[in-house]
């Protein structure tokens, strides 16, 4: 038995009902929209939410993804089984051939993401020095421009979202 199909059988992850699939795909469009504007909107006063909203701006086109392209629902652990969804899907190939793109590129794609998830955890409990403020500043911008924005528009070119 695949992890996917492990996913399934424990529940972690479900198949979207169809008469629910045009409100989940609304909700997690409009909340990664919402995130990447709150990224982008706090970036100089607030970097740490900088940050962290830019990580779930991932994370809700990730799910967005996966609801559309699959009709898979994510449920808790939510972070671990999207990113535990990636590795299968690009490990054998279905998600590789399904849009017509190299396994290095969907990796580093997971990478990512996986990357993000640290920074966010790591960001989300600092103390709020003077000197961490603008260190976090410095690297919210880099964040941004280096992980958030490249992987929201991959994921969105994906998805034929323009």
């Amino acid at each position: 038995m695949s992890k996917v199909e492990r996913l399934f059988k424990s529940g972690r992850i479900s198949r979207i009902i169809e008469t629910e699939k045009e409100r989940y795909l609304n909700f997690f469009s409009n909340s990664y929209k919402e995130n990447l504007e709150h990224c982008r909107f706090v970036i100089e006063k607030y970097p740490r939410w900088s940050i962290i909203s830019g990580y779930y701006a991932m994370h809700d086109i990730a799910k967005l993804f996966l609801a559309d392209k699959f009709s898979i629902k994510v449920n808790l652990p939510v972070h671990e089984n999207v990113i535990i969804l990636f590795k299968e899907l690009i490990k054998d190939g279905e998600l590789a051939r399904m849009l017509g793109v190299g396994y290095e590129e969907l990796m580093k794609l997971m990478n990512d993401l996986v990357k993000a998830k640290k920074k966010r955890t790591n960001v989300q409990y600092y103390t709020g020095t003077k000197f961490m403020k603008e260190r976090y500043k410095q690297e919210a911008k880099k964040f941004l421009a280096t992980k958030v924005s490249p992987f929201i528009d991959k994921i969105r070119s994906l998805r034929d979202d323009n």
